[in-house]
């Protein structure tokens, strides 16, 4: 047996090893037909390699949250959990669709949008999650060591490119073709999930340069799916009170 479990790791069928050791440990190997058996081993080498896999991908994809749909909440409608729960199979990235989520900030933009990047990364799709502010930065560093196609390409192999936070600070001309380029190269291609505090219709304001700006939103907005939350900020709600806010909320009681 022991040399059954040395030759099943030297192929790396890890998982059927690790099952197989486990089930003549446990003595239930007894109590298995050989076709449940084989059906045991071949499941727990299937759920090892899945695992590893979204593993890989969930650390690929640089998450700001480790999110999942399960953990956001509804309470007095901040979002419309039946467009969420939509959005979670996933199919938008089959029909190459995106998602703009927009919202004043500390709402739980990123979480929710961390949160369909998760799932997506459970279906097997690569996602990366890009801080707006960084991505631009780091572009800007690519024009200047000369990796900025291979930058491009990588972005473009992406199911899901996830831009957080847009429209912080308006774009520059730099910036600004970036964006163009990210967007030219994902269209009808794969999808895109944009999260901002700026309205949709300030965008054209945040991108400057009225034809490109035209361009870019054309390509963004057309054949997404807008996600508007409302409410207070979830950040500002979990901070404790201040002395002063406890005693002006007990003066209004």
């Amino acid at each position: 047996m022991n040399e059954i479990v040395t030759k099943m790791k030297q192929m790396r069928l890890h998982g059927m090893a690790k099952a197989f050791h486990l089930t003549l440990e446990s003595g239930k190997n007894e109590q298995f037909t050989p076709d449940e058996m084989i059906n045991h081993l071949i499941e727990s080498e299937w759920d090892e390699r899945y695992n590893k896999k979204l593993n890989r991908t969930v650390h690929a994809a640089r998450f700001r949250y480790n999110a999942n749909v399960e953990q956001i909440t509804y309470e007095n409608n901040r979002v419309d959990k039946n467009q969420v729960l939509r959005l979670a199979d996933c199919d938008f990235i089959k029909r190459k669709e995106n998602i703009i989520i927009t919202g004043s900030t500390g709402i739980g933009k990123s979480f929710l949008a961390s949160a369909i990047g998760h799932q997506a990364c459970a279906q097997g799709y690569r996602v990366l999650y890009q801080h707006s502010t960084k991505l631009f930065g780091r572009m800007k560093m690519a024009k200047a060591d000369g990796s900025y196609l291979k930058e491009l390409a990588k972005i473009e192999r992406q199911h899901i490119l996830l831009i957080d936070d847009f429209g912080i600070q308006p774009l520059d001309a730099q910036s600004r073709s970036t964006l163009m380029e990210i967007i030219e190269d994902r269209h009808g291609k794969s999808s895109t999930i944009i999260t901002s505090q700026v309205p949709v219709s300030m965008w054209h304001e945040i991108i400057g340069e009225q034809t490109i700006a035209d361009a870019i939103l054309d390509r963004i907005v057309h054949d997404s799916h807008r996600v508007e939350m409302k409410g207070e900020s979830l950040r500002k709600k979990r901070q404790p009170k201040t002395e002063e806010e406890i005693v002006l909320e007990n003066f209004k009681n």
